[in-house]
C-alpha cells in the first residue's frame, strides 16, 4: 500500500475557503489513477464520497458540494487537491483522501464507504464556523 498524507485543514468562517492537500509517498505515478475524497463526521461511522477523479481526468461531485468544490491533481508532484469554497457549517468533517476506493471510479460520490480498500490517508480536520 502507499503512503497518503492529508495536510491543509483548519478552522475558517462560513463562506470561507480552503485547499486541501494529498500527497503520494511514491516515486510512481500513483495519483494519475482513480483518487477520491471522502468525508466523516461524527456521529456518522461511514465515510461519505465528496469528490472523485479517474484516470482519464473525469471528475463526478456530490450534490451537497457541486459548484463549491473542485477535484485536481498534479501528476508530476504526485499530489491530489481539494479546493474548497464557500464553505457552510455542514461541511465541517474530518477529510481522507483515498486511492482506488471503490469501482467504477466516479461512483465515490455517490457511496458511503464503511470498510475501506485501497490506500487511505490519516485525514485532514476541517471546521467550518458560522
Amino acid at each position: 500500500q502507499v503512503q497518503l498524507m492529508e495536510s491543509g485543514g483548519g478552522s475558517v468562517q462560513a463562506g470561507g475557503s480552503l485547499r486541501l492537500s494529498c500527497v503520494a509517498a511514491t516515486r510512481q505515478p500513483y495519483i494519475s489513477g482513480c483518487m477520491g475524497w471522502f468525508r466523516q463526521a461524527p456521529p456518522a461511522k461511514g465515510l461519505v464520497g465528496v469528490a472523485a477523479i479517474d484516470s482519464d481526468g473525469t471528475t463526478s461531485y456530490a450534490d451537497s458540494v457541486k459548484g463549491r468544490f473542485t477535484i485536481s491533481r498534479d501528476n508530476a508532484k504526485n499530489t491530489l487537491y481539494l479546493q474548497m469554497n464557500s464553505l457552510k457549517p455542514e461541511d465541517t468533517a474530518m477529510y481522507y483522501c483515498a486511492a482506488n476506493p471503490v469501482y467504477p471510479c466516479l461512483a465515490a460520490t455517490e457511496t458511503t464507504v464503511e470498510h475501506r480498500v485501497g490506500s487511505w490517508g490519516q485525514g485532514t480536520q476541517v471546521t467550518v464556523s458560522s
